[in-house]
């Protein structure tokens, strides 16, 4: 983009002429002399370039900046130009150092997508509950439930929601390497739809526990889940839609109705399996636990604030310490 200089408009480059005299008045604006070519004045010497080399840098960083918008790419240049060459020698190029050129890159909602499902999803668990259902007449059948949870502690303390694990009589634990663990419900507040799950193991990888105390409506959000029971270690990501939700729920083999106060509402995609998986921030923390969906309406689901689930947390914790 070329700058355009608007015209000195105290000079209209012919000089006035005094009208008592006849003869020409003082010039006007710029003097007489610097209106004449400085190669042609007797007195002029070797022109000299601009002091300190400035035009050039500025060329260079109009160039760069020009370059930066022009990508779209989500990133700030920062260009120092070293001004040791001001007393440069009249005849002479002045010499235009680059002093440093440091690029700080602002992450992106993708970028921030990717780096939480890569440090994450490790610790990100499936977990199938099986019980024995009630069924008509003598026999009764084997009912079988898919749920998600993580693990927030290596020795192998695992958060879900309840009634994942409700009725169950088995309950195996799958880890994102394909490993699968018996798990022992430890702790459980059926209130709030949450249980803790115990499983054998050591330095197991783990996801922070964060807080949502301060979340913001509208801040990037990211679920990871076992949708459909099937899709096991499934990103997806939206915002957070709401704070201090109500809701009722009720399971499918049951008429009788839990009302869940101040979840979080995302519309980041949460299905069935996606039950007890963690909804984190672009931090990778933990700020809620994913807990159930509008089915009929597109992207409403609901989480458990992670303040919520200290309880269960610490219960967990108090009844798996070694003795002392």
């Amino acid at each position: 983009m070329n700058a355009e200089i608007p015209p000195d408009s105290s000079s209209s480059g012919v000089d006035p002429v005094d009208p008592q005299t006849g003869k020409l008045a003082a010039p006007m604006g710029p003097s007489a002399a610097a209106r004449v070519p400085a190669s042609s004045r007797p007195d002029a010497g070797p022109a000299a370039p601009a002091r300190g080399g400035r035009l050039l840098p500025m060329i260079l960083a109009a160039s760069m900046l020009s370059a930066v918008l022009a990508s779209g790419v989500t990133a700030t240049a920062v260009l120092w130009a070293d001004n040791g060459s001001a007393n440069a020698s009249p005849g002479t190029t002045a010499d235009v150092t680059t002093a440093s050129a440091k690029t700080p890159v602002t992450i992106g909602s993708t970028d921030a997508v990717v780096q939480v499902a890569a440090s994450t999803s490790p610790a990100v668990v499936t977990i199938t509950s099986q019980g024995m259902a009630q069924g008509f007449g003598p026999f009764s059948v084997p009912s079988t439930g898919v749920g998600s949870g993580f693990i927030f502690q290596s020795s192998g303390l695992i958060l879900t929601n309840y009634h994942v694990v409700e009725g169950a009589d088995q309950l195996t634990v799958t880890l994102q390497d394909g490993t699968e663990l018996a798990g022992t419900v430890v702790a459980t507040d059926q209130a709030h739809d949450l249980a803790a799950v115990k499983v054998a193991g050591t330095d197991l990888p783990t996801v922070p526990l964060g807080s949502s105390a301060d979340l913001k409506v509208g801040q990037l959000v990211v679920a990871i889940g076992s949708p459909l029971g099937t899709f096991t270690e499934t990103v997806t990501s939206g915002i957070l839609s709401g704070t201090g939700r109500t809701i009722t729920v009720a399971s499918a083999d049951s008429r009788n109705g839990q009302t869940l106060n101040d979840l979080l509402q995302t519309d980041a995609a949460i299905n069935e399996g996606n039950s007890g998986g963690p909804l984190l921030d672009a931090a990778g923390q933990v700020v809620g636990i994913n807990t159930a969906v509008a089915s009929s309406a597109q992207g409403i689901g609901f989480a458990t604030p992670i303040d919520i689930a200290a309880a269960v947390i610490a219960q967990a914790r108090t009844a798996t310490a070694a003795p002392s």
